[in-house]
């Protein structure tokens, strides 16, 4: 998806991979008499791996005629890409469908963590994500969302592509009055938007069906709100639309 986006808004892309601490140096002293730990082996492992996706990346971007490099790291994952996405504009993370452990994470251990940490949009992709396709701003009238509506502009022309507007609300004057400002804040779009609200049910799941329904290729929100859709990214119920999308999914900070 980051290639993609790269190619058609002619950006440049820095990958960046991890070799993690934790699984190449010794877990410490068990009590109980053990071989000595592989650490040089597990770490010549390590390194070759890193190493091969780094070439991968580095083949795939220069097919796709994008200007690109990418970086090997060793520490915490989350805090390497944060450090490095400090320098650009836009974060952007995988998400293959697997949670490290058993606790709440969000998609995975160390994307959940990344997103919480960073003060960058960011950009989770989940595996088979369809990379071309309209793109569904999630409205409700908070800055968040102001700034994702500005980002949907830019995105939308750059990228010739649609735009839906969602609004979740249970009264209809001020459903009325959010589309109107979202037709304000996206009057830069070549297109005018298509609208859709949600009286009933989830608005986390309402959304998802909206950019589902669209053949969407993208989500964008503000990632910070005061109401039910962008709280969700704060608080334990809102998580499911980067948990359980099929969609890629840009929050806007």
């Amino acid at each position: 998806m980051a290639i993609h986006l790269a190619s058609r808004l002619r950006l440049r892309l820095a990958g960046i991979t991890v070799i993690e601490d934790s699984s190449v140096r010794s877990p410490g002293e068990l009590g109980s008499p053990l071989p000595p730990y592989p650490e040089a082996e597990l770490s010549a492992y390590y390194r070759a791996r890193a190493e091969a996706v780094s070439a991968h990346f580095s083949e795939t971007t220069r097919a796709a005629g994008v200007d690109a490099n990418c970086e090997i790291a060793q520490g915490r994952a989350d805090d390497r890409i944060v450090d490095k996405a400090q320098g650009s504009d836009m974060l952007a993370l995988g998400r293959d469908g697997q949670p490290a452990g058993r606790n709440s994470a969000l998609v995975g251990s160390t994307t959940e963590s990344v997103i919480r940490k960073t003060s960058k949009s960011t950009l989770v992709a989940p595996s088979g994500a369809r990379t071309a396709g309209p793109i569904v701003l999630g409205f409700d009238g908070s800055p968040g969302s102001r700034l994702a509506a500005a980002a949907t502009v830019e995105l939308a022309n750059g990228l010739n592509e649609a735009v839906h507007v969602f609004v979740d609300s249970k009264d209809k004057g001020r459903a009325a009055a959010r589309f109107e400002e979202a037709r304000q804040l996206l009057g830069g779009l070549m297109a005018p938007p298509r609208e859709t609200s949600s009286t009933l049910g989830r608005p986390d799941v309402k959304l998802v069906d909206t950019a589902r329904e669209a053949q969407a290729s993208l989500i964008v929100m503000g990632a910070f709100g005061r109401n039910r859709i962008t709280d969700y990214f704060l608080g334990s119920n809102a998580a499911a639309v980067v948990r359980t999308t099929p969609i890629s999914v840009l929050l806007v900070r």
